[in-house]
């Protein structure tokens, strides 16, 4: 299936389960919190799953599943394509009233990305990108920062990343670290150009990243894990050794440095 067509199935699908998601929201939903220390899940979680997998799969039957919010098996390591979903990313924003959650929807061919989706449905913002075509922001085309130095340089990332242990000789790097719940979001405000960069240095479930790593890659940035290894997806362990992303110099910057 090209990729085109394949993103063309995952837009529609996102704008569905935005509709959703939307029904749930300002505090309608139940919420509970997952075992293991896992963070929260609401009713809204759970039907944006169940209509994102009902849809997808009745329409690619022969594309595997993998979604934050579905029990895993190990179906989907035999299929060709598999689907890559986080229902609602940045639960914990949804649950509090803010707008900056996301679906984040992207299919996999042989461990790599070919068609991406993250859609924020309240504040109107359709992400999307198709392997070879190019990153768009509501069909207008994206471009990641050309920032070349390090220095002042806007960072999307949790506090923890900024800990100088995590660092050559302690020696943090002289950014402004910016931060959004949504590891999705964080991605595709980099690849729209808003922000230099994007990092999380602690193990990463593919839901979480699998979407925006395409968005960053086809508005010409640069991914990898923390050890400047291409991401692969559809692991037996759905979970990356963390993520870092971003223009070309910023990217390879950062990794530089990071112990």
């Amino acid at each position: 299936m090209p990729a085109t067509d394949d993103l063309s199935l995952l837009t529609d699908a996102a704008i569905e389960a935005g509709k959703i998601a939307a029904r749930y929201f300002h505090g309608t939903a139940d919420r509970w919190d997952k075992p293991g220390g896992q963070g929260p899940v609401t009713e809204a979680d759970l039907a944006v799953d169940q209509l994102l997998r009902e849809e997808l799969t009745a329409a690619r039957k022969d594309y595997g599943w993998l979604s934050e919010e579905t029990d895993d098996g190990p179906d989907r390591l035999h299929a060709e394509q598999v689907f890559i979903v986080d229902p609602i990313d940045g639960t914990r924003s949804f649950i509090e009233g803010s707008t900056t959650w996301a679906h984040s929807l992207a299919i996999a061919r042989n461990g790599r990305i070919e068609a991406a989706v993250v859609y924020l449905p309240l504040r109107d913002k359709l992400y999307a990108a198709a392997l070879g075509e190019g990153a768009t922001l509501n069909g207008a085309p994206l471009a990641v920062s050309p920032k070349h130095d390090l220095t002042g340089a806007t960072v999307l990332a949790a506090k923890p990343n900024f800990d100088p242990s995590r660092w050559i000789n302690a020696d943090v790097p002289p950014i402004t670290r910016k931060f959004r719940s949504s590891l999705a979001y964080r991605m595709s405000l980099v690849g729209e150009g808003r922000f230099d960069a994007m990092m999380t240095l602690h193990p990463t479930w593919e839901w979480d990243v699998a979407a925006g790593s395409l968005i960053i890659e086809e508005a010409g940035g640069t991914v990898s894990d923390r050890s400047d290894k291409p991401a692969r997806f559809n692991n037996p362990t759905p979970k990356l050794a963390g993520m870092v992303a971003g223009g070309g110099f910023i990217h390879d910057a950062l990794i530089a440095r990071l112990a």
